[in-house]
């Protein structure tokens, strides 16, 4: 119960200092301070672009797209609910369809306009947060603490996690590659899915506590 209520606590806390985070990041958007920051990003990772590293990173970006993301969960839960894991169905469903609420609610909220792309076509969608950042990082995340929690050692638990950890960033990373999003986009995609995922995981140890205490 002691170790329960710690977990929690954390959970809370951590769900607590990503809002705060998130809330002052977006804030700060239209200094001069993130401007610079986001300008010399952008021009930093540009120099490295080569044909073939525009062609890696135009397949990574696709990992973390709406469409192989919602073929992929549908896999997932297809899969979780076959193996008799509903909870952590129940779990990825709620995730998503909040993540997916939060990203379309941000994106009109602080309008903030697209970059000037790199390589590709400018979306015709918001700037911020990344959706690919934001849903990439809620949907691995979650997959990887199911895999992981019934991994057998602690090396395929540990290997699961980095598989998962290097995904979202090589995703991240590939969106500022391409131009299509600002570095601040993605920082503030991955801060939203540490507040949602903390949001959902506050809840589900909230409801086991007050079963427990009952």
């Amino acid at each position: 119960m002691i170790r329960h209520r710690t977990a929690l606590i954390g959970r809370i806390a951590w769900t607590l200092i990503a809002l705060a985070l998130l809330a002052s990041f977006a804030a700060a958007l239209s200094s001069d301070s993130v401007r610079n920051f986001d300008a010399a990003v952008r021009f930093g990772v540009h120099q490295w672009a080569s044909p073939t590293l525009t062609e890696l990173m135009q397949v990574i970006t696709v990992l973390g797209s709406v469409r192989f993301l919602g073929s992929a969960f549908a896999i997932a839960i297809a899969g979780f609910l076959m193996a008799g894991w509903r909870q952590s169905a129940v779990t990825l469903a709620w995730t998503m369809a909040g993540a997916i609420v939060l990203e379309n609610a941000m994106k009109y909220a602080v309008h903030r306009a697209r970059p000037e792309p790199f390589f590709g076509t400018e979306p015709d969608t918001y700037s911020f947060p990344s959706g690919h950042a934001l849903l990439s990082s809620c949907f691995y995340w979650v997959l990887a603490e199911v895999l992981a929690g019934r991994a057998r050692s602690e090396p395929a638990r540990a290997a699961i996690w980095c598989v998962a950890i290097l995904l979202v960033a090589a995703i991240g990373l590939s969106r500022i590659y391409l131009g299509v999003h600002y570095p601040t986009d993605v920082l503030g995609g991955y801060l939203t899915a540490a507040f949602w995922v903390g949001s959902v995981k506050s809840i589900r140890g909230l409801r086991r506590g007050r079963k427990d205490d009952g």
